[in-house]
Parts: C-alpha cells; structure tokens; sequence
C-alpha cells in the first residue's frame, strides 16, 4: 500500500465532512447566530476577552490542543497494523473529535466563555462542578507524565539532541525579553531571529557531540526525569510572556511548517507502508501496548481521534476570543480535523520503517528478543543518524526516524538524516514541552482553585507563595509518576482517563442541547459519548486487573479506579437532568435565561 493512498482518501473525507457534517452541526444542531454578540465583544477587556481574526484563534486553538497525543499516539497503535489506526482517526475525528470540540466551544461562549466545570454547574449541578475540577486536575498529571516520557525515551544518552531541544529553552526567553523590552511589538523579526536560532541548534548539534561538553548534555533517564519536571515548575511560575508565550508562538510556525513539508514529502516520495494493515497483535500480546485491539486502539490513539483534553482548551482561551459565532465552526471543527491529519501523517511515518525495526524502536530489547523477529535496516539507519535507535519506546523515536526517511530521500538529502533526525526529534519536543509548561500552568491554576476552599487566600492568582506552593505540589505530582513509570503503563492510563474525560464533556454537551431544546439532535454528542464512555471504562477495567494489580502496582490502579468513578457519577447526574427535562420537571433553559443566570452580559446583549 502506497502512503499516498491514504492521504487523498483522508483528505476527500475531512473535506466533506466539514462541507457538509460540520455545516449541519452549525446550521442546525447549534443554530449559530452571526447577529448575536459574543463574550469577546461584550465582556472585551483588553487582556482575556478580546475579538480575534478567525485565523489567528485557528492558530491559536490548534497550537494549544496539538500536543504530543496526535503524534505519539498513532505511533504507538501501529502494532496493530496500519488500518484500524487509520479508519479510527478517520471516523473519530470526524463523528466524535470534531463533534466533541465545536460543541463545547459552542457552550462557551454561549455561557461567556466560562470553562467545562462551570458550564457543568450551571446545566446541571454544583456535584458536577467538583467533580470536573478534580477530573481535570486528574487528567493533567497524567497528560503530562504521559507526553513527558516520550521525550525521556528519545533523549537518554544522545547529547545532540539533548543540546539541541535544551536550547530551545534559553532561545524562547530570549525572544520573551526581546518582544518585552528590546523591540516591542516586532513580531515578525523576532520570529525570524527565533526560528533561525532554533536551526541553528540543530545544526550544530554535531559539534556538541563532539566536544567536550558532550558529557554534560549525555543524560540518562532519571536525569532527564527530574530535569522536565523542574522545567515544568518554572514554566508555571515564571510570567507568561517570558518563557510560555514565545514558546508556543515559535512552536506553532514549527507545527505547521514541519507537517506541511511531511506532507509535501510523502507526495513526492510516496513511499510503501512496511507494516502490514493488521497484525498479530490485534488479538494482545503486542510488545508496546497491551491488550487487544479493542479496546486499547481507542484509547491509544486518543487525541488523533477524540481528546478530552481539548475540552480544557475549547472552555479556556479559544471562546474568549472568538469574534462571531460563525467562526465556530472552523475553529472548533475545522482544527480537530487538521489534528486529525497530522495523526495520520505520524501514522503513515511510523508504518514506512520495516516491521521488525519498528518493533525494535518501541520495545524494550529483551522483549524484542522474544519476538523472533530480525531487524531489516536499523542498524544503517542508527549509523546514519548518528544514535542508537534500537530500545527507545514511546513512539518519539520511531516516528522522527520515520519523518526522516521520508525527508531524506527528497533530492538525493540522504547524507542529510542525521539533521533530519534530530530535526523530527526537536519538532516533537516542542509540541511536547509547549504542553508541559501550558499544562502545569493550568494544573497550578486548578490546585488553587480547590485549594481555595480550604485556605482562599491561594485563590489569589497573584500571591506567591501560593503560586510556588501550588505549582510545586503539581510539578511533584506528575514528576513522581514520570519518575517511576514507562510508556507501557503511562500512556494507556493517559488514555484511558483523556477518554473518559472526552465521554464527560459529551454528557455535559448533551445536556446542554437537550436544555436549548434541541432533544431530536442529541445523537450527534450521545453517540459518540456512548461509544467512547463504554469502550474506556472497559480499558480502564482490564488495565487494573490484567496490568496494574498483577504487577502490585497500586497507585496507578486506584487513580483508573477513582476517574472511573468520578466520570461515571457526572454521567449518573446528567442522565437525572435529562430525563427531568424528557418529563417536563426540569424547564427548558433558552438563551435568554440562561445567559439571565449567569448575569454577566449587559441587559441590551440579553435579546437577539
């Protein structure tokens, strides 16, 4: 099977379902309204609600939700073969993704751009509330030690790449301090100055490696274990516009960029997926991920195809911007597609390497030996890169490796992939590190939010010793689980509960169309939820008892244990609301009402 197969038929799909799925969402499951003012326009302050151009929040959303999980997650599910990955990312992003993230944008802004947890209070009740905050909070240590890993995994022992990603940090506060204070308001000469110092990093990569500050960037993993974190700590306390702002600025022109040319590159070389379509491992067994291939596929895939991370993103920064309602729909349904093309795009970059190497890359070496298997071109292709690929799971490695090939083998650049290489290998860690310093702010913010009840004063987001508290009881939460997890009990535990986090953000939608009257539409979040909720909560059930209990691995079994519990209870409490509202008991809440409840909106934006 050639890639480029996959790639129009993946593009025709995505195109006609936002054409005509993602009109019919906006035109008559949500009945968006050019004319009605949005939070951006009413609550405008300058500094959080502020009307943005479509395609700079487009920019902005996408940046903010492309994390690691569109590119480690496929990835990883390539054990399976090529085409339960491919028809996942495919159906999911379109029926539930897509669908998962316009609504809840939607929901936001028509409730002022508040976040899932108050949307929840106000559809359906204070339980929920909670329950959402601390579901958040839960999902967020994991995200992080999750997508933490794979980084951890590509870098041990490889001081070029070590240099070149540690680098990246001085470089985005130097653009902080040049946009604060050298050139004010240049945006487009600091992204020139900080792009090219990025390259430049790569590029002298070599030199480092054979110097002899090469022992300083030569980490292992306990190292890097303790170094992430403590970077994730700064991030969350150093002011935005210095360290995570010019990061995510500069990390979105190498998103973009860096998946245009993998595009462009598999037109042009259009090279032969290796990997079968299906493989043995589709019945468990497989060496990176366990299980079969329902459920673990889904829940491995998880941002590719549907992630309730991006609840947080659609409910945070992206409906305080929005300028028109009818920018919803690019926004929120068009970015969850792109997302969803550059899973595939990792995808098809992971299943071009042969078969055996890929299961060498991902499996731990002793494992891989059970496998019977002999590697094909791993040897040649470590020589080339300059690294040993052999025993590096999480899916960065493969997957740069992967991107490598493909780019290497444009205009006879084959004695360029070692540069290539470490290239991919910095381009994931951005998207990564751009997480970690976005997910520990918000993890910090949420730790006060709840700890506020105890002792307010931590809800002032401007004491502190607060701030410092918080972010180092966080920092030390999700450190702890990187320090003493692998990708084999991480990532599906990250799975299974951004899953479930998803199935809740659908139950929390659900009711918000039932309560805007739209009861005859709902199965366009219900199904979906219904899949999703019943497929994790049954990959949550076999990770506890086939993977986590046997192994007397205690902790990460009861936090399955516990979000299980805690989605199941916002589900139970929503179901009760729509079934009051199904009998008349509960009133149907119009906009006007609604918008009345949470008194925030001006008494002449009340009425259409």
């Amino acid at each position: 099977m050639h890639a480029l197969v996959l790639v129009v038929i993946a593009a025709c799909v995505f195109v006609l379902a936002y054409r005509f799925y993602g009109a019919f969402i906006a035109a008559k499951v949500l009945s968006l309204n050019p004319a009605r003012p949005t939070p951006a326009n009413t609550l405008n302050d300058g500094r959080d609600y502020v009307p943005t151009n479509r395609w700079l929040v487009f920019g902005h959303h996408f940046a903010a939700i492309a994390g690691a999980g569109p590119l480690i997650g496929p990835v990883l599910a390539a054990q399976f073969g090529y085409l339960p990955g491919f028809l996942w990312i495919l159906i999911g992003g379109v029926l539930a993704g897509a669908v998962h993230d316009m609504v809840v944008l939607f929901a936001s802004v028509r409730h002022n751009g508040k976040s899932l947890a108050e949307i929840a209070k106000a559809q359906i009740g204070p339980v929920s509330y909670w329950l959402v905050l601390v579901a958040t909070l839960f999902l967020l240590i994991i995200v992080l030690a999750g997508a933490s890993i794979a980084v951890v995994n590509a870098l041990f022992n490889s001081p070029w790449g070590t240099f070149t990603v540690g680098l990246t940090i001085p470089i985005a506060l130097f653009i902080g301090a040049y946009l604060k204070w050298l050139r004010p308001g240049k945006i487009v000469e600091a992204s020139i100055i900080g792009v090219l110092l990025i390259i430049l990093a790569v590029v002298i990569g070599p030199v480092i490696k054979s110097s002899p500050l090469a022992s300083i960037f030569t980490l292992n993993k306990k190292e890097l274990s303790v170094l992430i974190p403590l970077y994730g700590f700064f991030a969350a306390v150093l002011p935005v516009w210095l360290l995570l702002v010019p990061r995510d600025y500069l990390s979105s022109y190498m998103k973009f960029g860096t998946m245009f040319l993998l595009a462009i590159g598999v037109i042009l070389v259009n090279p032969i997926l290796q990997m079968p379509a299906t493989t043995q491992f589709i019945s468990g067994g497989g060496p990176v991920i366990p299980g079969k291939v329902w459920p673990f596929m889904f829940i491995t895939i998880a941002c590719g195809a549907i992630s309730g991370f991006h609840s947080l993103v659609s409910s945070g920064t992206t409906p305080k911007m929005v300028a028109n309602e009818r920018d919803i729909r690019p926004i929120g349904y068009g970015a969850m597609l792109t997302e969803s093309f550059v899973a595939l795009m990792a995808l098809i970059a992971a299943t071009v390497l042969p078969t055996a190497d890929y299961f060498a890359i991902n499996s731990p070496p002793a494992l891989f030996q059970k496998l019977g298997m002999q590697v094909q071109d791993l040897p040649y292709l470590s020589a080339l890169v300059g690294e040993e690929l052999a025993g590096r799971p999480g899916g960065a490695v493969s997957l740069a490796v992967g991107m490598a090939d493909i780019f290497s083998r444009i205009g006879g650049l084959r004695h360029l992939m070692g540069y290539w290489y470490h290239f991919a290998i910095m381009f994931e860690a951005l998207f990564i590190l751009t997480l970690i310093d976005a997910g520990t702010r918000v993890g910090r913010y949420l730790m006060q939010e709840i700890g506020g009840v105890v002792y307010p004063k931590l809800r002032d987001y401007k004491w502190w010793p607060g701030i410092v508290i918080t972010s180092g009881i966080f920092t030390f939460c999700w450190g702890y689980l990187l320090y003493t997890g692998t990708i084999s009990t991480i990532w599906p535990l990250f799975g299974v509960n951004n899953q479930l986090l998803g199935g809740m953000a659908l139950a929390i939608a659900t009711t918000f169309l039932l309560r805007m009257g739209k009861a005859k539409y709902i199965w366009v979040t219900a199904i979906p939820m219904t899949f999703l909720l019943i497929t994790t909560i049954v990959a949550g059930y076999q990770n506890i008892v086939n993977n986590y209990l046997p192994k007397n691995n205690y902790l990460l079994a009861t936090i399955s244990a516990i979000m299980i519990i805690m989605v199941v209870l916002i589900v139970a409490d929503s179901i009760r609301v729509w079934a009051n509202i199904l009998r008349g008991k509960t009133p149907i809440i119009t906009e006007t009402e609604s918008k009345t409840k949470l008194n925030e909106i001006p008494t002449k934006y009340l009425s259409e």
